[in-house]
């Protein structure tokens, strides 16, 4: 079936797109003014194909909650965490729980699986058997098609090229201007004008 399961690893795509603004925006401080557009982002994920399930998890910065809130009234179920917890790595809690929903499901769906759609470009700790590309090799194994959104700078280049080879690859670079928005420059600063998302085009958009 065409039923899709999204898995968002937030952080991963915020920080990374942040990287990308700073070299294609007009203006100062653009790494700092651009914003990801939800709606956009989830509807180039599940590229109009029935969601079975929508997992999004990150940090808990004040700015992003308005973000969140979005997330959680569209259905996305959403997993925050404490960026300034000492006692692990930023990332490590974020990941963890969403490569274990990601076994979960290919456990609960096993002899139905979907269309597993990652949204990261993390390939860490594949050669210890963890990590993102690791448990997407485990759905695959039982009969997942598999999918990876991510920004081609900032993408694994082991996961990218086992995606192509065994599912679908889509940069987020074809569709920067749709999945993304610029604010304008807060007051007392350098003037620099806000950018809004293009609409999205799917048209360009791969399918396993």
């Amino acid at each position: 079936m065409d039923r899709v399961f999204v898995y968002w690893d937030n952080s991963n795509i915020f920080l990374e797109a942040q990287r990308l603004a700073a070299e294609r925006e007009l203006g100062p401080a653009a790494r700092y003014r651009v914003r990801i557009h939800f709606e956009n982002m989830l509807r180039l994920a599940h590229a109009d194909r029935p969601m079975q399930r929508a997992l999004a998890a990150g940090s808990v910065p004040p700015e992003m909650r308005q973000l969140w809130n979005r997330m959680e009234a569209s259905g996305v179920e959403v997993f925050l965490f404490d960026r300034g917890d000492p006692g692990r790595g930023e990332q490590e809690m974020p990941d963890r729980v969403l490569q274990l929903r990601m076994l979960e499901d290919a456990l609960d769906f096993n002899g139905d699986p979907g269309v597993a759609v990652l949204l990261t470009g993390d390939g860490a700790g594949y050669l210890d058997g963890a990590g993102f590309h690791s448990a997407l090799e485990r759905m695959h194994h039982r009969g997942w098609r598999v999918e990876i959104l991510s920004w081609a700078h900032a993408t694994n280049q082991r996961m990218r090229r086992w995606a192509e080879e065994n599912g679908v690859f889509v940069p987020l670079d074809d569709f920067y201007e749709a999945v993304t928005f610029v604010e304008p420059s807060r007051p007392g600063f350098e003037l620099a004008p806000p950018r809004d998302a293009a609409p999205l085009d799917l048209s360009g958009r791969p399918v396993a």
